[in-house]
């Protein structure tokens, strides 16, 4: 039978001060609801539940990546054994190995950025050649129309790499490094229903 945590516990609370971690509650009946229920891994090792997931992502994106954070869980129904370190080490393991997969994407992405600039490269100088050496100077109006297009079609090439360099690896970057500080933020689990 769950017991009532001691007074301490239940009145322990993270300051919510301008110089203290952002707080981000979290309010569930029982702990197993936090955890996906397909992951057959030991709760430490689980994934989070998708909902519990977003939730806590999307409030972290909503602070400045400077600004440090707490995790608060509210739980109604209080185990035999206080819950606060399993709660704790699941937390930091899961968004640990976020973070992990987050740098594997980032690192992806530039290798493939470095493959499509080669390739673009390549081929806006074999349309700049080709250009040069199959039309030269020729003042005809079609070598014109040829000329503009292989320079066009060569500069499209490089859409791509300059898209990733640019773009594509901002936004993974940036929830590379919310994951990290989700995964040592400070998690405090607290009975009752969230106020």
């Amino acid at each position: 039978m769950a017991t009532e945590p001691s007074t301490r516990l239940r009145k322990k609370a993270l300051p919510v001060a301008a110089d203290h971690p952002r707080l981000i509650e979290i309010s569930i009946r029982e702990v197993k609801q936090l955890f996906n229920s397909m992951d057959p891994s030991p709760f430490h090792e689980r994934d989070l539940d998708r909902d519990a997931d977003e939730y806590i992502v999307n409030w972290a994106h909503e602070y400045s990546l400077d600004a440090p954070l707490a995790l608060r869980v509210h739980l109604e129904e209080w185990p035999a054994d206080d819950p606060t370190s399993l709660v704790t080490d699941a937390v930091h393991h899961y968004f640990a190995y976020r973070g992990g997969l987050s740098d594997l994407e980032f690192r992806r992405i530039m290798r493939e950025g470095r493959t499509t600039l080669v390739i673009g490269l390549v081929f806006l100088a074999a349309c700049l050649i080709a250009s040069q050496v199959l039309i030269g100077r020729n003042p005809a109006a079609w070598a014109g129309y040829v000329r503009e297009s292989l320079t066009i079609a060569g500069w499209v090439a490089m859409w791509k790499p300059m898209e990733t360099y640019l773009y594509d690896w901002w936004p993974v970057r940036r929830r590379g490094k919310v994951f990290k500080k989700l995964s040592i933020m400070p998690v405090e689990v607290v009975h009752g229903k969230r106020p």
